[in-house]
């Protein structure tokens, strides 16, 4: 199966490095590039990209409020944004995965780390690389208490389910969740799958966002 990607990035330079990494796999296909954050928004509504790569910070509109206008709208929620950044737009983490965001890319990725990013994304996975997860956990740590509407929304779930939740956030894959809990990897995807539904969130990052922010994870503690 082709995945159909757009680039959202301000500097050409950044543009044409994707562009050209994107033609290097055969499964992958440019669907168009935009230059502002307003160009972004019209290029998901016209393409209907699978994957949008989204650069932070554009003209007109932020990459943040672009990615909150498109998931939010219902003919171009299908697309899933991959945030473009730097290691110094850490303040933007929290708010781009807010805004629906399913992951992030570093802007320097070799081809390898760019094409499994996107090809993880297009099949509803979510993508935090070490290093940003750490900076997102910290900033979970900064944050001065739980959000009630979160906590009540987790309030839906069972025991088993918020169990599961406190897992998924803390990184664990379904290996390794099925591992932990002593079942197999299919039930925990059912688990997932149940969770996602019941939260009204389209994948693990959401879920991440969540449960730090129902305060089911205390930053720093097993």
């Amino acid at each position: 199966m082709t995945v159909r990607v757009g680039i959202a990035d301000d500097q050409s330079m950044i543009r044409d490095g994707f562009r050209a990494q994107i033609g290097f796999a055969p499964d992958l296909e440019l669907v168009g590039e935009a230059s502002t954050g307003e160009l972004a928004v019209a290029l998901a509504r016209t393409q209907h990209p699978d994957v949008l790569l989204m650069d932070v910070r554009m003209p007109v509109l932020d990459g943040i409020e672009a990615t909150r206008r498109i998931v939010a709208d219902p003919s171009t929620a299908s697309v899933r944004v991959l945030v473009l950044t730097t290691f110094d737009l850490d303040e933007y983490v929290y708010g781009a995965l807010r805004a629906g965001a399913s992951g992030f890319l570093l802007k320097d990725s070799s081809p390898e780390d760019v094409q499994h990013a996107i090809r993880v994304v297009a099949q509803g996975g979510a993508l935090l690389a070490p290093a940003i997860t750490r900076r997102l956990i910290a900033e979970f740590a900064a944050r001065p208490s739980t959000t009630r509407a979160s906590a009540a929304l987790v309030g839906r779930l069972t025991d088993r389910e918020i169990e599961v939740l406190r897992l998924v956030a803390r990184g664990l894959t379904n290996a390794e969740l099925a591992g932990r809990l002593h079942v197999s990897p299919l039930t925990v995807k059912t688990h997932v799958s149940r969770i996602l539904t019941k939260l009204g969130m389209r994948d693990r990052t959401q879920l991440v966002v969540i449960a730090y922010e129902a305060g089911l994870v205390v930053p720093g503690r097993e």
